[in-house]
This record gives structure tokens, sequence and C-alpha cells, in this order.
């Protein structure tokens, strides 16, 4: 008997050893942030005790004074229903408008892109010259799959709102130049920009702009351009307004290369005290610089700037597309009262219209590339995000459905072995997952 019961007390300590260890493990496990095989170094990290500034809200959304609790309401203010699903407002893409046909344009634009020199002439004698030849001969590492097609195309918009709907982005960043001013390979494309506010609407969506560099362009004829869109567009119920923390509804502006014009021009448009400034007028707005060099941290403080983005798709080409800087850039930001938007994208390849800087060329590795760049930008917790691109097919960072082909003198590149729809279909799951961890760390 006295065996019998030393047998039940190992068997029951044995038991109760058993069922602490079961508990300790399940303890250790950490739940699915949705992106289970991404590089070391970017796992998802909890959200706790951050507070926000500003709100990234459409003109149109009301909030009222019992919805002012972040925690209930982060996805009623930062997100809307669209045809194809649920889009969020913070994150923004950046879109081009300058594409053309014969049929509709009376001849290719920008598929026939120049094969860009390399400034040095010795390294430039290595390298082919020319034009591309469309169709079969685009200027781009990957085909359409709408084939070149023109921006002025309603159906080609439509198609356009559709995957920018389901890729859940909410704000498509178009590219502007002034009325008769084009970039140089195409021409001038404001004529396009209320077809595009029209077919967003009917998305859902918002537009923001993103002012170009031309020849001339100062902070003068900034001033001009902002006033320009704003008397044009801004009752349109697809122009974006961002909601700052005063309350108050103003347009957003991306200044692409602002560090063309020097920080103490833009603060005669920038700063109150400026000789022509726009703020507290009808038409200030947030303006949203480039940052590029370290330096350029300081300019665009001191320019007045509201804030800065990356741009760049290529991780490592610049101080600012660089993923390990954007921690650093976002709490300078953060001691400045500025915003930090951090650009990210699917890959980097430009060769097809600058055939010597492969260097540069950073590959999709089959999306794992995107998963990476876009939880670095989580990691830093800003409160927009910028994707680069919609449909920037030059550099290869286009999410817009792509499908492989092959022509005589051509072999293009491809998301296979996914399809055509992968990288909206990554856009809108890490969207999805922003957007919750967003409502964590604004409780």
């Amino acid at each position: 008997m006295a065996r019998l019961r030393k047998k039940a007390c190992i068997a029951l300590f044995l038991f109760t050893l058993f069922v602490f260890g079961t508990m300790m493990g399940l303890k250790t496990l950490k739940s699915s942030d949705g992106f289970p095989d991404l590089a070391p170094g970017f796992e998802l990290i909890p959200m706790i005790g951050g507070k926000m500034d500003r709100r990234s809200v459409p003109q149109d959304t009301a909030v009222s004074p019992a919805q002012a609790q972040p925690a209930r309401n982060t996805k009623v203010v930062l997100s809307n229903s669209s045809p194809e699903g649920t889009v969020f407002y913070d994150v923004h893409i950046f879109y081009y408008i300058w594409y053309g046909t014969p049929h509709m344009d009376g001849k290719y634009m920008h598929w026939d892109h120049l094969l860009v020199p390399h400034w040095d002439p010795k390294i430039a004698a290595s390298y082919p010259r020319g034009r591309h030849m469309p169709p079969e001969d685009i200027g781009a590492s990957f085909y359409p799959e709408l084939n070149p097609y023109s921006s002025r195309d309603p159906d080609v918009l439509e198609s356009h709102m559709e995957q920018i709907g389901a890729s859940a982005a909410g704000v498509l960043v178009v590219s502007w130049y002034p009325p008769g001013i084009a970039d140089d390979n195409g021409e001038p494309t404001e004529d396009v920009v209320p077809a595009v506010l029209d077919a967003a609407y009917r998305h859902n969506l918002k537009v923001a702009f993103h002012m170009q560099p031309y020849r001339g362009r100062n902070d003068q004829t900034v001033h001009d351009n902002i006033k320009y869109i704003i008397d044009r567009y801004g009752d349109h119920g697809a122009f974006y307004k961002y909601k700052t923390s005063t309350g108050k509804s103003l347009p957003l502006f991306y200044i692409y290369d602002s560090y063309l014009t020097p920080p103490e021009s833009w603060a005669e448009l920038l700063t109150s005290s400026g000789a022509h400034s726009l703020r507290g007028s009808a038409y200030d707005a947030m303006f949203i610089a480039l940052v590029v060099e370290e330096r350029h941290k300081h300019d665009i403080l001191s320019g007045g700037f509201d804030g800065m983005y990356t741009y760049f798709a290529s991780n490592g080409f610049s101080f600012g597309s660089s993923h390990q800087n954007w921690k650093a850039i976002k709490a300078f930001c953060d001691g400045n009262n500025l915003i930090f938007i951090p650009s990210v994208g699917p890959g980097y390849i430009d060769t097809s219209v600058r055939p010597w800087n492969n260097h540069n060329t950073r590959n999709r590795v089959n999306g794992r590339y995107y998963e990476t760049a876009l939880q670095a930008a989580q990691s830093a917790r800003p409160e927009i995000v910028t994707i680069t691109s919609f449909n920037e097919w030059h550099e290869g960072t286009q999410i817009e459905r792509a499908v492989p082909r092959k022509t005589v003198t051509r072999l293009y590149l491809d998301y296979q072995p996914h399809g055509p729809e992968h990288y909206l279909e990554l856009t809108r799951r890490w969207a999805e997952q922003f957007n919750k961890e967003k409502e964590q760390w604004l409780m």
C-alpha cells in the first residue's frame, strides 16, 4: 500500500510538472503579425504609450465630439469604404499621369522613354543611346497588364482606381506640373487632373498633389501654383485634406526635390513672417519636403515645412531612403513638431531608362523586399506612409498589375510565381495590419 501511495505521488508530481511546463511554453508564443517570414530585425513591436499629435482625415469625414476617444474611432477617422473594400487615408500612393498612346494622344508618351546618358562622357560611351519603340519595346523592365496605355483613357483611369482601392491605399498622390509645363519626356498633363479626381471620387479615394520641379520653380511660382490648385480643385469631393491637432482641415502637398530651392526662399512662403506667406491665409496647407541628405532635415525645419518624406524605393540609395535611418528621422521630426512620412516600394530597377544604374537595383525577391520595407516603416510609428509607387514603370517601383511578356528583343520581368495582383494584395494586408497597430499606439 505504501508503495502504491508513493507511485501515486510521483505520478501526481509529474502531471503537475507537465501542466506547468505547458502553460509556460504557451506564454512564450507570439501571435502572428501577418508577415511570418520577414527578415530578422523587422518583427512587429508592441505599440505602447505613444501619442499622435495630428490626425490624417479626409475633408468630408466628420467626427463628432462624442467620438473623440482614439481607441474607439481610429478606423472611422482614418478609413472609409470604397467599392473594392475599406481604404485607409493614412496610406498614400504616388501616381503618374504622363503616359500616352497614338490612339488617345497621337503618339506614345513615356513608354518610348529616352535612354538617359550618364553624365560622364567616358561612361556614357559604353552604353546604348536612343529611345524605346513601343509597344514591343517599352521604357520599363516590367510589362503592364493593360499594355502601354494612355493616362487620358477613361477605362484605364477606372481600372487604376479599382486597383488602388483593392490595395487599400486611400490617397493617390498625383505627379503635377503647372499648365503648359511638362517633364522632359512627355507633354503637359494638367488637363488630366479633373478626370483623375472624378474617377477617384467614384471609388471613395482622395487625391493629393506631388509638386514636381520645373525650370524657374521658386517660392513665388509655387505660391501661384498652390493658389491655382486650391482655387480649381479645393471644393472637389476627392480633394484630400489633412486634419491637424487644432481641428483645421488643410490641403497637403508633397514638394519633390525641395532641396533645389534654398531654405531662406521657402521661408518667404512657409513662415508667418515671410514676404508672401501662405500661413493663416485661405491657401494655407501642409507642405511636405523631400529629405535626401541628412543636412536636409535642418533645411526643411528652417524653411518652414510641416514635415518630410523619403520617396525613393531603393534602400541605401540616400540617407532618407535608408530604412535604418527612419527611427532617427522620426525622432527629429517629433522633437520639432514635424510629420515624418517614410516611403516604401516593392523594389527598384531603372536600367531600362538609365542602363548604367544597375548598382541601385533592388530585387523584389517575390515580395520579401516590399514586406521588409513596410515593416521598417511601421516600426517607426509614422502617421502616414507613402507607397512608391502605383505606376512609375520606368523605375520598376510599380504595384500596378503586371504580366509576363517576351518579344523578339525583350524578356520582361514579372511577378511570378505570384499573380498580377500580388503587390496589391500585399499592400492591403499590410495596410490593415498598420491600422490595427495604430489603434493600439493611439490609446
